[in-house]
Order: C-alpha cells, then sequence, then structure tokens
C-alpha cells in the first residue's frame, strides 16, 4: 500500500476539524473563551514575531503538554474549560494537530484558516 501524503493527510484532517476565520478567533480571544495555541517553531517566532495573548507549544510537543499522564504535561498553561484554537504559520500543521487534539478526546478543539499568514492581516496584535 502506498503511503499518504503529507497533503492527504491534511485533506482529510480538514473533513474531521472545526476551522475558524481569524475574526472568529479574535471573538474567541477577546471574549476570554479560548487558549490561543502556537504551534510553530521556535525559531518561527523569533524570526516572524508572536501573536498577543497566544500560548506557544511547539507542535512536536503539543499532545505531551497537553496529556494530563505525561511527564511532560504542564498542569496550569492553559484553561480545559476553554476551547483550544490552534494555528501554525500557513494551516497545515494546526488542521493536523488539531485532528490529534480530537482523537486524544478534546471536544472543544479548531485551528485558524491561513494560520499566523492570516493573523497578521487581522485584528491581532503581533509582537516581535
Amino acid at each position: 500500500m502506498p503511503i499518504k501524503s503529507s497533503q492527504t493527510l491534511v485533506q482529510e484532517a480538514l473533513k474531521e476539524i472545526k476551522t475558524i476565520n481569524t475574526d472568529e478567533a479574535y471573538e474567541l480571544s477577546q471574549n476570554d473563551k479560548c487558549n490561543l495555541i502556537d504551534i510553530r517553531d521556535v525559531r518561527e517566532l523569533e524570526n516572524e514575531g508572536r501573536v498577543e495573548n497566544s500560548h506557544h507549544i511547539p507542535r512536536g510537543m503539543l499532545e505531551f503538554w497537553l496529556d494530563p499522564e505525561s511527564a511532560y504535561f504542564k498542569k496550569g498553561k492553559l484553561d480545559p474549560n476553554k476551547e483550544m484554537v490552534l494555528f501554525c504559520a500557513g494551516g497545515l500543521r494546526s488542521a493536523l494537530a488539531t485532528k490529534s487534539l480530537k482523537e486524544m478526546g478534546f471536544e472543544k478543539v479548531s485551528h485558524i484558516e491561513g494560520g499566523f499568514s492570516a493573523l497578521r492581516q487581522s485584528k491581532f496584535k503581533i509582537s516581535q
């Protein structure tokens, strides 16, 4: 059986997950109804800047930092009662990460269409 391409994985994930736009994300953030999670690599944050009020969790650590049974669990970092809203640079990694969190059992989870590129053009403040 041939391996699935990353593009196929993303397309499959997009059918199963909730995708929101930057305006919806901004409203959730302003109303303190979400954990805004930046899953980009730390070098991307250093080079491109950070989104105000976002939490940085590198993609490679996401499942471990959010799993209470994991030695890497970050207790108190996020509010488990709020929606987990993920973003990456363009929306591909965050689509896969959102699907992974759904599979872990997180019910209120979504990702931002267009990622950081779209956030840069939105109402969100970006800082270096």
